[in-house]
């Protein structure tokens, strides 16, 4: 289901479910007023690994039980955390098809400082959108609002781990870097797609439901 309004929370390379109701969308309304969730995907993102799936997740100052706005949640930069990041990230998918191509516009991203979470995250959309050769102007929400009209696609809810699950049953599958050792790994953050199909991501992000 695909409406011209689409309502998303903004978070750090989001997954393939969040690219597939946002690219559709003539209007993307980023809520960076609501409230940071712990046990969310507001400060973390999914990548494949020889062990199956690794959560990367950004160190928020106060930890998750907090309960600001995202638009004001601090980015604890105390770890090296980039370094960490990038560093999974490389190992990961340093022999998928297409991460060469993308590592030196990637690798800025994990060079720069960040104080604002949403800062890294609208910085990590926005350079998605680039990759994947798409335009698409993000609306930041002024207002917090607890419900849409029906004609509004929200999507919120669905970026809690407790409804993570709901959106993975008919995911097609593509090629994944370690498929001959686990099983196919759906609704991982648009890295994967994006290192196994380039552009043509834009594609297969179309045909899911």
């Amino acid at each position: 289901m695909h409406m011209s309004e689409v309502v998303c929370p903004m978070i750090p390379f989001p997954n393939i479910y969040w690219w597939s109701c946002v690219l559709p969308a003539q209007k993307v309304m980023v809520d960076t007023e609501e409230h940071f969730e712990k046990m969310s995907f507001r400060n973390r993102y999914m990548i494949a690994s020889d062990k199956g799936p690794l959560t990367l997740s950004v160190p928020i100052k106060e930890g998750r039980q907090q309960r600001k706005p995202m638009k004001d949640v601090l980015i604890d930069n105390d770890s090296n955390w980039q370094i960490q990041h990038w560093r999974s990230i490389k190992s990961a998918y340093n022999r998928s098809p297409y991460f060469q191509y993308f590592e030196p516009e990637l690798q800025q991203i994990f060079t720069a400082r960040y104080e604002h979470l949403i800062a890294f995250s609208q910085d990590s959309i926005q350079l998605i959108m680039q990759l994947l050769g798409q335009k698409r102007q993000l609306e930041h929400v002024g207002t917090y609002h607890k419900e849409y009209d029906a004609n509004q696609r929200d999507i919120r809810s669905h970026f809690r781990s407790n409804q993570y699950d709901s959106v993975q049953a008919s995911f097609p599958k593509y090629h994944q870097v370690f498929e001959d050792r686990m099983d196919f790994l759906p609704n991982l953050s648009i890295l994967d797609l994006l290192f196994a199909e380039a552009k043509n991501a834009v594609s297969f992000l179309a045909i899911i439901p």
